[in-house]
């Protein structure tokens, strides 16, 4: 017999959810018939998969101790690298300079070493994430960032936090700027851009519409040019909405692609400008601009965090670029 005691990272979830990500080792057939015969209660009575769990309310679980023996310890983010450049970090949320190259969430050709693994391995060293104290939260990202693109993504550092960033994120209460250099300059300075955009799945590739078709999402991309020299601009976008590739596909709509962008861009374009094969993309600033009630992250409305040292902004500037 184990009980667990409800914390406010795993308040609101449903006992079966809990169940899950707490005991991993019981079966899903076992943890219903346990549940249902009693041998798993909340408070001491009979509960409901469907029971939603609050801080303070305990599960007591009369199951055998095999599906209780841990697992030898062995933690992968201590395997990623202590590299994290950190632009603004509370007891709630980190804010974190993600560099090119540089996967957020592990994919099928790096587990090991992501921004996420090397979120949780700070918390751990820094004593703020202990895997056996959690029953089932784990440090989170708030958005996510390709790999050939830097700039700030959020971490959360506890559910609450989480639940509230995931919440505005679909509200469009936090405002994300982009910086990169186009080739060629749009016809208007200044303008937001409308659309459709259709994603193949087979080649990881994105075409823009300016009519509706068929599984077809609507874009919309508002951008403003900061500078043009000798054929490249310095362009300033705001994602309005935030569809995959939205930018690299919707600016080389308009006939102004990102340099050094090898999907989207042109070739003959990369190779007279430097023959850069990273897209000068970056996600350089964000705003949070609250217009619902945020809870216990009140404080952070109306702040702005900026990343000052882009890699291709001096660079443009001095005209190093051409």
């Amino acid at each position: 017999m184990k009980s667990f005691t409800i914390k406010s990272n795993d308040s609101d979830q449903r006992l079966d959810k809990f169940i899950k990500k707490s005991v991993p080792n019981l079966p899903q057939s076992l943890m219903y018939k346990y549940i249902r015969t009693k041998r798993i209660k909340v408070n001491s009575k009979r509960a409901e998969i469907s029971t939603r769990l609050h801080v303070g309310d305990t599960v007591d679980m009369y199951i055998n101790d095999e599906f209780f023996d841990p697992s030898e310890k062995h933690y992968d983010f201590m395997k990623a690298s202590k590299s994290l450049d950190i632009i603004y970090e509370d007891e709630n949320i980190l804010l974190l300079n993600k560099k090119q190259g540089v996967l957020c969430h592990p994919d099928d050709r790096e587990y090991i070493d992501t921004l996420i693994g090397r979120v949780k391995r700070y918390l751990y060293e820094k004593g703020e994430y202990d895997p056996d104290t959690e029953n089932s939260f784990v440090p989170s990202l708030v958005n996510r960032i390709d790999r050939n693109t830097g700039g700030i993504v959020i971490a959360a550092k506890n559910a609450e936090s989480l639940r509230i960033l995931n919440e505005k994120m679909k509200l469009r209460e936090l405002h994300k700027y982009y910086l990169c250099v186009t080739v060629g300059a749009p016809k208007e300075k200044s303008a937001i851009l409308g659309g459709y955009l259709v994603k193949d799945e087979k080649s990881n590739t994105v075409t823009v519409s300016k009519k509706a078709s068929e599984g077809a999402k609507s874009i919309k991309t508002k951008y403003r040019v900061l500078e043009s020299i000798d054929g490249l601009s310095l362009v300033e976008i705001e994602l309005l909405t935030g569809r995959t590739h939205q930018i690299r596909a919707h600016m080389a709509s308009i006939g102004c692609p990102l340099l050094g962008d090898g999907k989207y861009g042109r070739n003959r374009d990369n190779k007279k400008f430097g023959g850069y094969k990273k897209q000068m993309l970056y996600s350089y600033k964000l705003k949070f601009d609250f217009t619902t009630d945020a809870g216990k992250l009140a404080y952070l409305d109306q702040k702005e965090f900026e990343v000052q040292d882009v890699w291709f902004k001096e660079e443009f500037y001095a005209g190093n670029l051409v």
